[in-house]
């Protein structure tokens, strides 16, 4: 790879997908690699030329939708292309269709959402803030005025019966109707200064937020579909500035210069904390039901979800102590890992 990687990895079937730079930094390339021998497959690149904090390099994971793959670049580009041989179906800037109010120093950060045939993108435009594009043709179905974006990525859902969008702009947490794109309800955070970066997840019936200014925080939906004002329970001292919570058996782990383990069931109550050289302002984190694997600074950590709060494996995948920004795909029992200027595809088991 020729730039340190901050989008994350897809992979579907043995094709593996990701966002890149070129050696001099002036093109966006958008790779696909065979993904059981690492050898290329086909690439496509865009002139690109920009100065954004923490390079210019893809902040968006790749979206696989049979045969056609959804790549989102940091400057504003979303392309369609085929999954078979890279071909580009269509492609569109965002940045100059929906001009934002104001410079982005992070650039365009979310990965593309599909939803009921639409593409969900958020460029921040005065009279364009959220975008459906049809993804078939990528022309717009309808968009939402709003303001500049936030720095994470939307999610679809349904609360009692409302089919939606959820997600953040740059100064509050909103839902969208799919259909229309009409806004359905707002909630500004008491404090203000969220870069927005967590992804929402969804809890059956409930969403769970977490950002650095604000906390942790659970909410509950009303009767129409609207969240409610006020979140029902919260945790201020989990305040991740990047990391997206998991939760599992009715615990949210999440790291955050810790790695943190609260209770949804009891308003989530820290149960405990643990703390690791490896544990810095980001991991990823994939779950099951009796074990979390961590991508930590460089390490794979093995933590038990239940009983003592420990490490119990742990080994280093790049040999610089550097800390991983783009979020692994793991498929079957291969772990698909970006660092520094390396791609490395483990064995698990």
């Amino acid at each position: 790879m020729a730039h340190p990687g901050l989008g994350g990895l897809a992979v579907s079937g043995n094709r593996l997908l990701f966002g890149d730079r070129d050696l001099d930094d002036f093109h966006d390339v958008f790779r696909c690699l065979d993904a059981d021998s690492g050898e290329p497959v086909w690439e496509i690149q865009r002139l690109a030329i920009a100065a954004l904090d923490y390079g210019n390099s893809p902040r968006a994971t790749p979206l696989v939708d049979k045969d056609r793959v959804y790549f989102a670049s940091a400057h504003g580009l979303v392309l369609c292309a085929k999954l078979s041989d890279g071909s580009v179906i269509w492609e569109r800037n965002l940045h100059d269709d929906f001009p934002p109010a104001a410079e982005l120093p992070w650039g365009f950060c979310a990965s593309p959402l599909l939803v009921a045939g639409k593409l969900i993108v958020n460029p921040g435009s005065p009279t364009a803030s959220v975008v459906a594009l049809d993804a078939v043709t990528g022309e717009v179905v309808w968009k939402c005025p709003g303001v500049a974006p936030g720095y994470g990525s939307l999610i679809a859902a349904a609360f009692q019966g409302q089919q939606q969008i959820i997600g953040h702009d740059a100064v509050s947490l909103g839902g969208w109707d799919v259909e229309t794109g009409r806004r359905l309800w707002t909630v500004t955070p008491e404090s203000s200064g969220d870069f927005n970066v967590p992804t929402p997840v969804v809890l059956k019936d409930q969403l769970l937020i977490a950002t650095e200014n604000n906390g942790a925080r659970l909410f509950r939906f009303e009767a129409d579909g609207r969240i409610a004002a006020e979140p029902f329970a919260s945790n201020s001292r989990l305040k991740p500035d990047m990391s997206t919570p998991a939760v599992v058996g009715g615990k949210l782990f999440c790291v955050n210069r810790f790695l943190y383990c609260l209770d949804v069931d009891d308003g989530l109550k820290e149960l405990w904390r643990l703390r690791d050289a490896a544990f810095g302002d980001y991991a990823a984190v994939f779950v099951s039901e009796d074990r979390l694997l961590i991508l930590a600074n460089g390490e794979l950590l093995l933590v038990p979800t239940s009983g003592k709060k420990q490490i119990t494996s742990r080994c280093r995948i790049f040999d610089d102590n550097h800390p991983i920004y783009s979020h692994a795909a793991l498929r079957g029992k291969r772990l698909f890992v970006r660092g520094e200027g390396l791609l490395k595809c483990l064995n698990l088991w």
